[in-house]
């Protein structure tokens, strides 16, 4: 059963929304655009998963997708978690072409891919510290007794995974995705014990839930980039020019002549993801590139936005359920 479904991460949509708001001669829109190719090969990886995962009893198991806690000294991400009555399982998914092989003398990933070779963080070391850091979490909140382990899942079937001879024991800890529930249903044949009961699991996903910190950076801040640098406007959705008019209460497009009465709301949405939650008046109309106060207010006011302050400072807080564009 599916406790926390997988959602595209926050940081891929602010990355997708900056390199609309940025002009493609911008000094560092292909420094933005190949981290946001990075994410996007992870987040997909961690996709792959999904159905392998699908072939487990739904009863047996609790899944939860991206996780961030806190252990009381620092903050720690997990992919995918399994919780069943015998033990708690790490899933880190790797999404990783070519040929990679685990060098354990120098604890480091060696990746090979189109005749380059290129040294990768060892994910061995990963997955023990990221063990270490959720047992603590567990004895904080009460819930020690149950085994932690964890799985190296590479998501790219075509990956070959090599290690030195006396590595013997490293198809242990790594596997290819669809190898998944096989080593699942092994790993529980070598833990036959329940050390959760059904009303266990249950309150410890509930505190998982209740103790997520999604990670909430201001990207412009990570690259850093200034106000003035991001394209202004409303982007027209159908042909993607910019930027749409406001003629006889619609938007429309001078390009290709489109009519859209709620285009504004995805551009808000870019706002919001570049700048945060709260917008005023008077950025509606720089944003949206409008003259009229008495236009951006009624704009505001038809999204039925939380605000405080006097009417002429007056804050709106923008909310948005559905973030994600899938």
């Amino acid at each position: 059963m599916i406790s926390k479904i997988r959602t595209i991460p926050l940081s891929i949509l602010k990355l997708q929304a900056l390199l609309r708001r940025l002009p493609p001669t911008h000094p560092k829109f292909l420094l933005i655009k190949e981290n946001l190719s990075k994410r996007l090969a992870g987040y997909k990886g961690e996709k792959a998963i999904d159905y392998p995962l699908s072939f487990l009893p739904e009863k047996d198991y609790y899944i939860l997708h991206d996780l961030r806690l806190h252990d009381s000294t620092h903050y720690f991400q997990l992919d995918t978690l399994l919780i069943c009555p015998n033990f708690i399982i790490l899933l880190e998914v790797k999404n990783i072409a070519g040929t990679i092989y685990f060098d354990q003398e120098f604890h480091q990933l060696i990746r090979t891919h189109d005749g380059k070779e290129t040294v990768l963080k060892d994910p061995l070391i990963q997955t023990s510290r990221q063990e270490l850091q959720l047992k603590k979490w567990l004895t904080k909140n009460k819930c020690s007794k149950v085994p932690i382990l964890s799985l190296i899942v590479i998501s790219n079937s075509n990956t070959l995974i090599r290690t030195s001879p006396e590595n013997h024991d490293l198809n242990q800890k790594v596997i290819h995705h669809h190898f998944l529930p096989t080593k699942i249903n092994q790993l529980k044949k070598d833990f036959p014990n329940k050390m959760l009961s059904e009303k266990e699991m249950k309150k410890t996903i509930r505190m998982l839930q209740k103790e997520h910190k999604p990670l909430d950076q201001s990207i412009l801040d990570q690259f850093e980039i200034q106000f003035d640098e991001i394209l202004k406007g409303i982007f027209c959705p159908l042909c993607h020019h910019l930027s749409m008019l406001r003629i006889h209460g619609t938007w429309f497009c001078g390009h290709c002549k489109h009519k859209e009465k709620a285009a504004h709301l995805s551009a808000l949405k870019d706002f919001y993801l570049l700048f945060g939650a709260e917008i005023t008046n008077h950025k509606v109309r720089e944003f949206l590139q409008i003259s009229s106060p008495f236009l951006s207010s009624r704009l505001l006011h038809s999204m039925e936005l939380s605000n405080n302050g006097t009417t002429k400072d007056r804050v709106h807080h923008l909310s948005f359920e559905d973030l994600s564009n899938e």
